[in-house]
């Protein structure tokens, strides 16, 4: 997609400096990522790559990188058979912030869930991230589950 001077494409290895820094550019992030060692990334990177069911995009403007998200398109049997996606690393550069970059991006994404034939798009969001949260039931999206991790 292209519109105005901003492309979503898919993203490339040597998109993985800004992709990390996006991640690495909250509270949440800083403690769990390191923009120091891009090695595991680059390991991430090859398994996404090689999978047809993951997307991970970047959104360019003037040759810089100034969002990602992944898009896990997964195919069940609950729902009648039902393919979801799921949006997860959703980021956008604080430069960028409340331009609309973020629900162009989420509108992407969407539009190609349609796409690839699924019935539901979920995501999640740390509790934390209130605003993440208004943002995303602005665009439609509802609270309906209640999430766990265990880390291994």
């Amino acid at each position: 997609m292209t519109d105005d001077d901003l492309t979503i494409r898919p993203a490339t290895e040597d998109d993985l400096p800004a992709i990390v820094a996006m991640l690495a550019d909250d509270e949440l992030g800083a403690q769990r990522e390191d923009t120091e060692n891009l090695a595991p990334y680059a390991a991430a990177f090859a398994r996404l790559a090689g999978d047809p069911h993951q997307h991970l995009m970047v959104a360019v403007r003037a040759g810089r990188v100034v969002g990602t998200l992944q898009l896990s398109v997964l195919p069940g049997l609950s729902r009648q058979g039902a393919t979801r996606s799921v949006i997860e690393g959703v980021r956008v550069h604080a430069d960028e912030r409340g331009g609309g970059l973020g629900t162009r991006f989420i509108t992407w994404a969407v539009d190609e869930s349609r796409r690839q034939g699924c019935q539901l798009v979920q995501l999640t969001s740390d509790a934390s991230r209130k605003d993440a949260h208004r943002f995303y039931e602005r665009l439609g999206f509802t609270a309906s589950h209640l999430g766990f991790k265990l880390a291994l």
